[in-house]
Protein backbone atom coordinates (compact mmCIF):
# COMPACT_ATOMS: atom_id res chain seq x y z
CA UNK A 1 0.00 0.00 0.00
CA UNK A 2 1.32 3.30 -0.81
CA UNK A 3 -0.25 6.68 1.44
CA UNK A 4 -1.27 9.07 -0.83
CA UNK A 5 -1.74 12.48 0.46
CA UNK A 6 -5.30 14.17 0.71
CA UNK A 7 -4.75 17.60 2.72
CA UNK A 8 -1.29 19.44 2.96
CA UNK A 9 -2.43 21.05 6.04
CA UNK A 10 1.03 20.97 7.51
CA UNK A 11 -0.15 20.65 11.43
CA UNK A 12 2.11 20.93 14.16
CA UNK A 13 0.91 18.02 16.16
CA UNK A 14 -2.48 16.07 13.52
CA UNK A 15 -4.35 13.96 15.95
CA UNK A 16 -7.90 12.69 16.81
CA UNK A 17 -8.86 11.94 13.78
CA UNK A 18 -13.03 10.82 13.89
CA UNK A 19 -15.11 10.80 11.12
CA UNK A 20 -18.68 11.56 11.03
CA UNK A 21 -20.58 9.57 8.15
CA UNK A 22 -23.86 12.07 8.78
CA UNK A 23 -21.75 15.24 8.10
CA UNK A 24 -19.48 13.90 5.70
CA UNK A 25 -16.76 15.21 7.31
CA UNK A 26 -13.44 13.92 8.70
CA UNK A 27 -12.62 15.90 11.80
CA UNK A 28 -9.22 15.87 13.68
CA UNK A 29 -7.20 18.38 16.04
CA UNK A 30 -4.07 20.48 15.61
CA UNK A 31 -2.94 20.33 19.58
CA UNK A 32 -0.38 22.88 19.31
CA UNK A 33 -1.96 24.86 16.97
CA UNK A 34 -4.47 24.85 18.63
CA UNK A 35 -8.03 24.22 16.47
CA UNK A 36 -10.48 21.87 15.76
CA UNK A 37 -10.15 21.12 11.68
CA UNK A 38 -12.87 19.67 9.70
CA UNK A 39 -12.46 17.98 5.90
CA UNK A 40 -15.65 17.28 4.31
CA UNK A 41 -14.49 14.43 1.84
CA UNK A 42 -16.33 14.96 -1.31
CA UNK A 43 -16.18 18.60 -1.59
CA UNK A 44 -12.57 19.11 -0.06
CA UNK A 45 -14.09 22.01 1.76
CA UNK A 46 -12.07 23.04 5.13
CA UNK A 47 -13.36 24.32 8.36
CA UNK A 48 -11.16 25.64 11.48
CA UNK A 49 -11.83 26.34 15.19
CA UNK A 50 -9.28 28.13 17.04
CA UNK A 51 -9.86 27.42 20.55
CA UNK A 52 -7.78 29.04 23.48
CA UNK A 53 -4.78 26.12 24.71
CA UNK A 54 -3.59 22.80 23.36
CA UNK A 55 -6.69 20.31 22.33
CA UNK A 56 -6.14 17.09 23.61
CA UNK A 57 -9.42 15.57 22.22
CA UNK A 58 -12.88 16.11 21.50
CA UNK A 59 -16.33 15.10 20.28
CA UNK A 60 -19.36 16.08 19.09
CA UNK A 61 -23.10 16.19 20.22
CA UNK A 62 -24.73 16.54 16.91
CA UNK A 63 -26.39 19.57 17.58
CA UNK A 64 -23.57 22.07 16.08
CA UNK A 65 -21.27 21.41 19.65
CA UNK A 66 -17.97 19.96 20.02
CA UNK A 67 -16.67 18.61 23.38
CA UNK A 68 -13.39 19.52 23.11
CA UNK A 69 -10.47 18.23 25.96
CA UNK A 70 -8.09 21.61 26.76
CA UNK A 71 -5.31 21.79 28.69
CA UNK A 72 -7.96 24.04 31.75
CA UNK A 73 -10.73 21.98 31.57
CA UNK A 74 -13.38 20.42 29.18
CA UNK A 75 -15.67 23.17 27.34
CA UNK A 76 -18.50 23.11 25.03
CA UNK A 77 -17.31 24.83 21.58
CA UNK A 78 -20.28 26.12 19.48
CA UNK A 79 -19.21 25.18 16.08
CA UNK A 80 -21.55 28.24 14.71
CA UNK A 81 -19.96 30.97 16.61
CA UNK A 82 -17.05 29.39 17.37
CA UNK A 83 -17.25 30.71 21.59
CA UNK A 84 -16.82 27.91 24.01
CA UNK A 85 -17.63 27.38 27.28
CA UNK A 86 -16.36 25.68 30.40
CA UNK A 87 -18.20 22.92 31.48
CA UNK A 88 -15.30 20.48 33.53
CA UNK A 89 -12.26 22.22 34.99
CA UNK A 90 -9.22 19.96 34.47
CA UNK A 91 -9.03 17.28 37.39
CA UNK A 92 -5.33 18.17 37.84
CA UNK A 93 -2.23 20.97 38.18
CA UNK A 94 -2.22 22.45 34.28
CA UNK A 95 0.97 23.84 34.50
CA UNK A 96 2.17 19.73 34.58
CA UNK A 97 -0.38 17.97 32.73
CA UNK A 98 -2.45 17.90 29.89
CA UNK A 99 -5.87 16.34 28.21
CA UNK A 100 -4.35 13.75 25.37
CA UNK A 101 -6.43 11.45 23.04
CA UNK A 102 -10.05 10.40 23.79
CA UNK A 103 -12.88 8.32 22.28
CA UNK A 104 -16.13 7.70 23.06
CA UNK A 105 -18.60 4.58 23.06
CA UNK A 106 -21.42 3.53 21.52
CA UNK A 107 -23.69 4.76 24.91
CA UNK A 108 -22.21 8.16 24.64
CA UNK A 109 -19.24 7.96 27.47
CA UNK A 110 -16.23 10.44 26.31
CA UNK A 111 -13.04 8.91 27.42
CA UNK A 112 -10.06 10.87 27.91
CA UNK A 113 -6.35 10.28 28.61
CA UNK A 114 -3.69 13.01 29.90
CA UNK A 115 0.09 13.31 29.60
CA UNK A 116 2.67 14.90 31.73
CA UNK A 117 3.44 18.08 29.78
CA UNK A 118 4.62 20.80 31.72
CA UNK A 119 4.29 24.34 31.10
CA UNK A 120 7.75 25.76 31.19
CA UNK A 121 9.45 22.57 30.04
CA UNK A 122 10.67 21.68 33.35
CA UNK A 123 10.83 17.54 33.88
CA UNK A 124 8.20 16.31 36.26
CA UNK A 125 7.39 12.40 37.35
CA UNK A 126 3.73 13.29 37.44
CA UNK A 127 1.57 11.76 35.38
CA UNK A 128 -2.03 11.95 34.57
CA UNK A 129 -4.95 9.39 35.19
CA UNK A 130 -7.66 8.12 32.39
CA UNK A 131 -11.03 9.85 32.40
CA UNK A 132 -14.80 9.26 31.38
CA UNK A 133 -17.37 11.92 31.04
CA UNK A 134 -20.71 12.43 30.66
CA UNK A 135 -23.38 15.39 31.14
CA UNK A 136 -25.06 13.08 33.94
CA UNK A 137 -21.90 11.32 35.44
CA UNK A 138 -19.90 14.38 35.41
CA UNK A 139 -16.13 13.53 35.17
CA UNK A 140 -14.58 10.14 36.42
CA UNK A 141 -11.75 9.13 36.77
CA UNK A 142 -9.83 5.61 36.78
CA UNK A 143 -6.39 3.97 37.97
CA UNK A 144 -4.46 4.35 34.76
CA UNK A 145 -1.32 6.07 34.85
CA UNK A 146 0.87 6.78 32.32
CA UNK A 147 3.31 9.72 30.34
CA UNK A 148 1.33 9.75 27.33
CA UNK A 149 -1.85 8.52 26.74
CA UNK A 150 -2.38 7.21 23.30
CA UNK A 151 -3.99 4.50 21.17
CA UNK A 152 -7.87 4.30 22.29
CA UNK A 153 -9.98 1.94 20.75
CA UNK A 154 -12.75 -0.71 21.08
CA UNK A 155 -13.41 -4.30 19.78
CA UNK A 156 -16.55 -4.69 17.73
CA UNK A 157 -18.65 -5.93 20.35
CA UNK A 158 -17.04 -3.51 22.92
CA UNK A 159 -15.97 -5.86 25.09
CA UNK A 160 -12.30 -4.76 25.23
CA UNK A 161 -11.08 -1.54 25.53
CA UNK A 162 -7.77 -0.91 24.08
CA UNK A 163 -5.09 1.84 25.22
CA UNK A 164 -1.57 2.48 24.57
CA UNK A 165 1.46 4.40 27.29
CA UNK A 166 3.35 5.17 24.43
CA UNK A 167 5.83 6.54 26.57
CA UNK A 168 6.30 2.88 27.91
CA UNK A 169 5.62 1.23 24.75
CA UNK A 170 3.09 -0.76 25.57
CA UNK A 171 -0.74 -1.31 24.58
CA UNK A 172 -2.58 -2.62 27.25
CA UNK A 173 -5.91 -4.43 26.89
CA UNK A 174 -8.85 -3.96 29.00
CA UNK A 175 -11.93 -5.92 29.52
CA UNK A 176 -14.70 -3.52 29.07
CA UNK A 177 -18.04 -3.71 30.15
CA UNK A 178 -20.76 -1.33 28.00
CA UNK A 179 -23.53 -1.45 30.14
CA UNK A 180 -21.50 0.00 33.18
CA UNK A 181 -18.31 1.64 31.72
CA UNK A 182 -16.68 -0.39 33.86
CA UNK A 183 -12.82 -1.56 33.36
CA UNK A 184 -11.62 -5.53 33.97
CA UNK A 185 -8.28 -6.04 35.19
CA UNK A 186 -5.77 -4.95 32.24
CA UNK A 187 -3.73 -7.21 30.08
CA UNK A 188 -0.61 -6.57 27.94
CA UNK A 189 -1.72 -6.64 24.05
CA UNK A 190 1.57 -5.27 22.55
CA UNK A 191 4.99 -4.32 24.16
CA UNK A 192 6.71 -2.76 21.18
CA UNK A 193 10.78 -3.18 21.80
CA UNK A 194 11.78 -1.18 18.26
CA UNK A 195 11.61 2.24 16.34
CA UNK A 196 9.18 4.98 17.44
CA UNK A 197 6.35 4.74 19.92
CA UNK A 198 2.98 3.69 19.77
CA UNK A 199 0.49 6.83 18.85
CA UNK A 200 -3.16 6.90 17.82
CA UNK A 201 -5.07 3.62 16.52
CA UNK A 202 -7.69 2.56 14.69
CA UNK A 203 -9.50 -1.32 14.42
CA UNK A 204 -10.86 -3.32 11.10
CA UNK A 205 -13.71 -5.67 10.81
CA UNK A 206 -11.20 -8.80 11.49
CA UNK A 207 -10.23 -7.34 14.78
CA UNK A 208 -6.85 -6.02 13.81
CA UNK A 209 -5.31 -2.97 15.47
CA UNK A 210 -3.76 -0.17 13.08
CA UNK A 211 -1.20 1.77 15.20
CA UNK A 212 0.51 4.97 13.87
CA UNK A 213 4.19 4.76 15.07
CA UNK A 214 5.35 8.19 15.79
CA UNK A 215 8.79 8.51 15.26
CA UNK A 216 8.56 5.26 12.76
CA UNK A 217 7.60 6.75 9.76
CA UNK A 218 5.08 3.81 9.57
CA UNK A 219 1.69 2.23 10.64
CA UNK A 220 1.83 -1.59 12.33
CA UNK A 221 -1.14 -3.75 12.28
CA UNK A 222 -1.56 -6.15 14.91
CA UNK A 223 -3.38 -9.49 14.64
CA UNK A 224 -6.03 -10.17 16.90
CA UNK A 225 -3.70 -11.78 19.07
CA UNK A 226 -0.99 -8.96 19.29
CA UNK A 227 1.32 -10.49 17.10
CA UNK A 228 2.82 -8.01 13.94
CA UNK A 229 1.17 -8.50 11.13
CA UNK A 230 2.11 -5.72 8.93
CA UNK A 231 4.33 -2.73 8.93
CA UNK A 232 3.18 0.05 6.13
CA UNK A 233 5.95 2.55 5.50
CA UNK A 234 4.86 6.28 5.35
CA UNK A 235 6.55 9.67 3.74
CA UNK A 236 6.53 11.37 7.00
CA UNK A 237 8.43 10.41 10.44
CA UNK A 238 5.87 11.09 13.02
CA UNK A 239 2.58 9.36 11.98
CA UNK A 240 0.05 10.49 14.95
CA UNK A 241 -3.07 8.36 14.44
CA UNK A 242 -5.31 6.54 11.72
CA UNK A 243 -8.72 6.07 11.47
CA UNK A 244 -11.16 5.00 8.95
CA UNK A 245 -13.51 6.77 7.35
CA UNK A 246 -15.55 7.03 3.76
CA UNK A 247 -17.96 5.20 2.04
CA UNK A 248 -17.90 1.43 3.09
CA UNK A 249 -15.13 2.18 5.74
CA UNK A 250 -12.93 1.60 2.72
CA UNK A 251 -10.16 3.69 3.15
CA UNK A 252 -7.57 4.43 6.49
CA UNK A 253 -6.67 8.04 7.01
CA UNK A 254 -3.43 9.14 8.65
CA UNK A 255 -2.59 12.23 10.24
CA UNK A 256 1.11 13.73 11.10
CA UNK A 257 3.03 16.20 12.80
CA UNK A 258 5.64 18.78 12.12
CA UNK A 259 6.48 20.14 15.61
CA UNK A 260 9.81 19.62 16.72
CA UNK A 261 11.44 18.73 13.45
CA UNK A 262 14.91 20.71 12.43
CA UNK A 263 15.01 22.36 8.80
CA UNK A 264 17.03 19.40 7.72
CA UNK A 265 14.04 17.10 8.48
CA UNK A 266 11.52 19.00 6.92
CA UNK A 267 13.23 19.44 3.90
CA UNK A 268 13.42 16.09 3.75
CA UNK A 269 9.78 15.55 4.66
CA UNK A 270 8.16 18.48 3.51
CA UNK A 271 4.48 16.72 3.44
CA UNK A 272 5.27 16.78 7.54
CA UNK A 273 1.80 17.25 9.29
CA UNK A 274 -0.30 16.08 6.43
CA UNK A 275 -3.40 14.27 6.44
CA UNK A 276 -2.77 10.91 4.35
CA UNK A 277 -5.12 8.08 2.86
CA UNK A 278 -4.66 4.50 2.02
CA UNK A 279 -6.77 1.70 0.51
CA UNK A 280 -6.36 -1.38 3.48
CA UNK A 281 -7.81 -4.84 1.75
CA UNK A 282 -9.75 -5.00 5.47
CA UNK A 283 -12.17 -2.07 5.59
CA UNK A 284 -12.24 -0.69 9.27
CA UNK A 285 -15.51 -0.41 12.24
CA UNK A 286 -17.15 2.96 12.99
CA UNK A 287 -15.61 5.02 15.67
CA UNK A 288 -18.42 6.44 18.00
CA UNK A 289 -18.46 10.11 17.99
CA UNK A 290 -21.50 11.52 19.99
CA UNK A 291 -20.97 12.31 23.44
CA UNK A 292 -24.01 12.36 25.69
CA UNK A 293 -24.85 15.63 26.93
Amino acid sequence: MTAELVLDCRALIGESLLWVPEEGRLYWADIKAPSLNALHLATGETKRWRVTSEIGGFALDGAQHALVALRHGLFWLDLTTGSAELTVPSPYDPALIRFNESGCDSSGRFWIGAMTDPVDGTPTGKTGALYSYTGAAGLRAYPDFAHITNGMAWSADEANFFISHSEERVIYNYPYDIAQGKLGPRFIFVRHTGEGIPDGAAIDRLGNYWCAMHGAACLHRYAPDGALAEVVHLPVSKPTMCCFAGDGLKDLYISSARDGLDAATLAREPLAGGLFRLTPEISGLPRHWRVAR
